[in-house]
């Protein structure tokens, strides 16, 4: 049986459809308020609710627990890689942060996750995840506007560039590794993908002057990239709702594509998803024109 944690997340609800599609694979959703019969109680900030939770699983889908400081997560995952032991988990797949994202603050916590899942008593599968599309997307829509009046996006990107990936891509790089993973067990032998790390870095890098030609399409005028230093990216930040820990890691982000570091020099991404990844620049394009869209409407609306 699979048990998949953070199954109400955007990367677990994915993961979570992709195994239920496949007729000879049993697999339980884990949630944080989970009811225990449509999930199971999932909730790494209350270890006790864990050992009940894992119980029977073979294969463990751990999704990596962020959106806390680091000393957070790194409670939450001890939590969960103990009581995995305990449990008697066979397996555990975990999803981790991608080479390319070594140097930015957010690494911490998924290094030292791979370390105490290298010396616990099962076998283990890393997915090293690369960052999703999201990221160029959010700031292209996030900028629409300004880039249409003034025709010009402003971004801390620097002549850095970003090799993004689609999470539906990630998903379904999941969803193989656990299902074959599911049947290598269930036949009585260890499973293909034990003790493996794949780098699931996006295919293809984006910078600030393809988000420019992406919002140049969708407006129907010409749009130009201007870079912006990491104290106005800051400024932006602040007090926009956003947690001190998370203006950090985000600053850490934009730091880590303007020193060049961002572009994956290697993927095994391609070899995972036999139909290859979803075209990134296709994305890009697709939700820009709806980000603008919906900003128009808006618009018209006041």
């Amino acid at each position: 049986m699979i048990l998949v944690t953070g199954a109400s997340g955007g990367l677990g609800s994915l993961i979570l459809k992709g195994l239920n599609d496949i007729t000879d694979v049993e697999v339980v959703a884990g949630t944080r308020s989970g009811d225990g019969a449509s999930a199971r109680r999932i909730d790494f900030d209350h270890p006790a609710s864990l050992a009940e939770g894992f119980k029977d699983a073979d294969v463990l889908l751990f999704i990596s627990a962020g959106y806390a400081e680091d000393d957070v997560v790194l409670a939450r995952h001890g939590a969960v890689v103990d009581a995995a032991a305990a449990a008697g988990v066979r397996h555990v797949i975990y999803t981790s942060l991608a080479a390319s994202g070594e140097r930015m603050t957010i690494a911490l916590p998924h290094r030292w996750t791979e370390e105490r899942l290298a010396k616990a008593p099962f076998d283990v599968t890393i997915l090293r995840n690369g960052l999703y599309t999201e990221i160029p997307v959010g700031l292209a829509v996030a900028g629409a506007a300004t880039a249409a009046a003034t025709g010009v996006f402003a971004a801390p990107f620097g002549e850095g560039r970003v090799s993004v990936v689609a999470k539906e891509d990630l998903a379904d790089a999941a969803v193989r590794v656990a299902a074959e993973t599911d049947r290598d067990l269930r036949t009585g032998g260890r499973s293909r993908h034990a003790d493996r790390t794949y780098e699931l870095e996006g295919p293809a890098a984006v910078g600030g002057a393809e988000i420019a030609e992406a919002l140049a399409a969708s407006l129907g005028r010409p749009v130009e990239y201007r870079s912006v230093s990491l104290s106005e990216a800051r400024a932006g930040l602040q007090g926009n709702g956003l947690l001190p820990y998370q203006v950090t890691h985000t600053l850490s982000i934009f730091a880590n594509i303007k020193a060049g570091w961002t572009e994956a020099p290697h993927s095994d991404i391609t070899a995972l998803l036999p139909d290859g990844p979803r075209p990134i620049r296709d994305a890009i394009a697709a939700a820009v024109k709806a980000g603008c869209r919906s900003q128009s409407l808006d618009a018209g609306a006041n």
